[in-house]
């Protein structure tokens, strides 16, 4: 049984994995199945707009990413830059807000000014949020936060005893919007990969076995039902237990 706290549901994060095997499978370049990957972005974006959530979080960089090789590393920051130019207007007049959130040292000036850019014009807006982490690391994001308090605490604004989960979270990169109730990953890959570490302690966790490219309206309405089947105790007993 669903109840209504169950049910409802403002944040998904979604980790995108598998455009080179699908790329792999259909023996195309790994940079065609990265192509089709933006455009299952398009689709969920106004997907999960459309079915009326608030957030959208997507792991599309990380930190983890700059080992690949350089010429798929060239192709991603393209594809980045085509999603921003072509989709930037859509995005705005659509109402999207979108956010980066993620290291910003190392990246290519053009890149980083697109970013900065697309923050810049979609600020006002409030109808969704799209928020892209690239070049983003959960450790690093943590780390981070952990060196604001240390120093919060080193000018003697707030006592090493007196830090509690709260001091952190507010530390964080988006300590402004709510830690997603619902993750997914793609291709049937069962790993969280360094994505919200600290965000997704009490999220529902759902893996599909479809390669990030085939992702769309009818994968993300399965996985919201999947969702909306579960019960979140968040350490308590269940509605069944707590009622016996």
């Amino acid at each position: 049984m669903t109840t209504d706290h169950q049910a409802d549901i403002q944040h998904v994060a979604i980790i995108m994995d598998g455009n080179g095997r699908w790329a792999k499978q259909r023996g195309l370049p790994r940079n065609v199945g990265h192509e089709r990957g933006v455009e299952a972005l398009r689709r969920t974006v106004e997907a999960c707009r459309d079915t009326g959530l608030s957030y959208l979080t997507v792991f599309s960089f990380s930190s983890e990413n700059w080992k690949r090789p350089a010429a798929e590393i060239s192709a991603l920051f393209g594809l980045l830059r085509i999603y921003v130019r072509q989709d930037l207007k859509r995005l705005k007049e659509d109402g999207v807000r979108v956010r980066v959130m993620g290291n910003r040292s190392g990246l290519p000036d053009d890149v980083l000014s697109l970013l900065e850019f697309a923050e810049a014009e979609t600020r006002e807006n409030t109808r969704f949020n799209l928020n892209i982490a690239f070049n983003y690391g959960a450790r690093d994001e943590i780390t981070q936060a952990c060196r604001e308090v240390a120093k919060q605490v080193e000018a003697g604004e707030l006592k090493a005893d007196d830090v509690t989960s709260e001091h952190v979270s507010s530390a964080l990169w988006f300590a402004d919007i709510p830690d997603p109730e619902l993750l997914i990953r793609t291709s049937a890959e069962y790993r969280l990969s360094n994505f919200l570490l600290w965000q997704l302690a009490y999220t529902e966790l759902v893996f599909v076995d479809c390669l990030w490219p085939d992702f769309g309206e009818e994968q993300l309405l399965n996985a919201l039902n999947v969702y909306r089947q579960r019960e979140r105790r968040f350490g308590g007993l269940s509605t069944q237990e707590a009622s016996s």
